[in-house]
C-alpha cells in the first residue's frame, strides 16, 4: 500500500472561544480481513484503528475504528479554540505505523 496521506482543513484564524469545524481525511485502503485474494487466501486485516486530535497537548477528539469503516476515513468535528496554538492529528495503523500531521491556528 502507498504511504497514507493525511489531509486536514481548519481555519487559519479564529476568535477566542470560537467553535470551529475541523475536517480530516486520510488515504488508506482499510482492508477488513474478511475478503479473499484471487487464490482464495484471506487478505490480512490492515486498518487504521485509532484517530486522535489534540490541541496544545490536550485531546479534543478521539475514536477507535473497526473493520467495518470504509476506505479513506473522513472525520468532521467541532472544537473550541481558547488561544492560539496547534492541532496535532494522529492515526494509528494495525501494523504499528503512526501517521501524524500538525496545523497551527491563530486566535485574534
Amino acid at each position: 500500500m502507498a504511504n497514507p496521506k493525511p489531509r486536514i482543513k481548519i481555519p487559519k484564524t479564529a476568535s477566542a472561544g470560537e467553535v470551529i469545524t475541523i475536517k480530516t481525511l486520510i488515504s488508506h485502503e482499510m482492508e477488513s480481513g474478511q475478503r479473499k485474494d484471487k487464490d482464495g487466501n484471506p487478505i490480512p486485516r490492515q486498518i487504521i484503528n485509532k484517530f486522535t486530535c489534540a490541541f496544545n497537548g490536550t485531546t479534543v477528539f478521539e475514536c477507535d475504528l473497526d473493520p467495518a469503516i470504509s476506505a479513506n476515513p473522513y472525520f468532521e468535528f467541532n472544537a473550541k479554540v481558547p488561544e492560539s496554538g496547534s492541532f496535532k492529528f494522529t492515526w494509528v495503523d494495525d501494523d504499528g505505523s503512526v501517521y501524524e500531521s500538525e496545523q497551527a491556528i491563530e486566535v485574534k
